[in-house]
């Protein structure tokens, strides 16, 4: 099992993919960067994905970039892989067009957009291992 995380600055999208079907997780809504990280090390203890696939943007995103690095330095947890999360997710918005504008509006706030934005992220990852 393989685990894929999409960490943003109010939450952190979570997937796993079990023999090549990618599924979303309930998001971490961060109150702190400590719970962020001790909720997230918990799951990773409990679950014991064989890699973590974390999203990092692109390099223009330089203080995003660096925010993100740091987070996943709080984790004890290898191997970790980084893959280029850049429009993971308005290719994740895509999945919500059959909701009513209300219900996006909800998938964006409670988490639910981030994790199928983790889903992106480790497709994108199945596709570099093909």
């Amino acid at each position: 099992m393989i685990m894929a995380c999409d960490i943003g600055l109010k939450r952190i999208g979570l997937a796993m993919g079990v023999q090549g079907v990618v599924l979303p997780l309930e998001p971490i809504l961060r109150t702190s960067r400590k719970q962020a990280s001790t909720e997230l090390q918990a799951l990773l203890e409990s679950k014991k994905p064989s890699c973590l696939v974390v999203g990092l943007p692109p390099e223009h995103y330089a203080d995003t970039r660096k925010r993100v690095l740091h987070f996943v330095g709080l984790l004890n947890f290898a191997p970790l892989v980084f893959v280029n999360e850049g429009n993971t997710s308005l290719d994740a918005l895509e999945h919500t067009h059959h909701l009513k504008a209300q219900k996006r509006q909800n998938a964006r706030k409670d988490g639910k957009l981030d994790s199928l934005a983790a889903c992106e992220i480790l497709k994108r990852y199945q596709e570099m291992l093909v």
